[in-house]
């Protein structure tokens, strides 16, 4: 077992390095599609929210939900998913919003998962292309009878890129992958305060018919 990991190590770190130019790539794809994916979702909310608001307010369902229509965000259509069932009452319409939301949710959160595991195993794949090297190295180093300190740095210093390298390619998937998930939250605080507004008025719509 020991020989065939050291002929495996005695290929050096270089494909290591290649592994990581791959990742950065998929990463860099990932921050692309989601970037552009999150973009899409422009319009202003609070003029949104408010304009719902007035509509429901003069018992306009039809109004809202064509309000809800031309906006391209995310929160609109889990909105328009709700005044689409308002007939059907309160549950129904905190079901159905709900449900929207997590639909939503799967298409903007898609392949974040590639960002996340890249941030955090990056720095270990440098880790083991360097520790590859090293391992090279000395086996080249024992194998020409040269010797120094000059000589042994300058193999260590050329394993080490890899592990540079690992953490260049992570630090940009953890920081895109942190702003997309905090984008995510935002969009789940918004949709639940839109759903509130919703509801609100449904309910109190119910009540004051019942009173009447």
């Amino acid at each position: 077992m020991i020989d065939l990991f050291l002929k495996i190590a005695l290929f050096g770190d270089i494909w290591v390095l290649y592994i990581l130019l791959a990742a950065s790539i998929l990463s860099l794809a990932v921050m692309v599609d989601r970037w552009k994916a999150f973009s899409a979702q422009r319009g202003d909310l609070a003029e949104l929210m408010d304009g719902l608001a007035e509509k429901l307010e003069a018992q306009d369902v039809a109004g809202a939900a064509a309000l809800a229509e031309a906006s391209p965000r995310v929160e609109a259509r889990v909105a328009l998913e709700g005044l689409r069932n308002f007939a059907k009452g309160p549950a129904s319409v905190d079901e159905v919003m709900s449900a929207r939301w997590l639909r939503e949710r799967l298409k903007l959160d898609k392949r974040l998962i590639i960002l996340s595991t890249l941030g955090n195993n990056a720095p270990f794949i440098g880790l083991f292309g360097t520790v590859l090297g090293i391992i090279k190295a000395f086996n080249d180093l024992a194998a020409s009878g040269q010797s120094g300190v000059s000589v042994v740095m300058a193999g260590i210093s050329s394993a080490l890129v890899a592990t540079a390298f690992g953490i260049l390619v992570a630090i940009p998937a953890v920081v895109a992958n942190n702003y997309f998930v905090s984008r995510l939250k935002q969009m789940q605080a918004n949709t639940e305060s839109l759903s509130g507004i919703l509801l609100a008025y449904l309910k109190s719509e119910k009540s004051g018919t019942k009173r009447a």
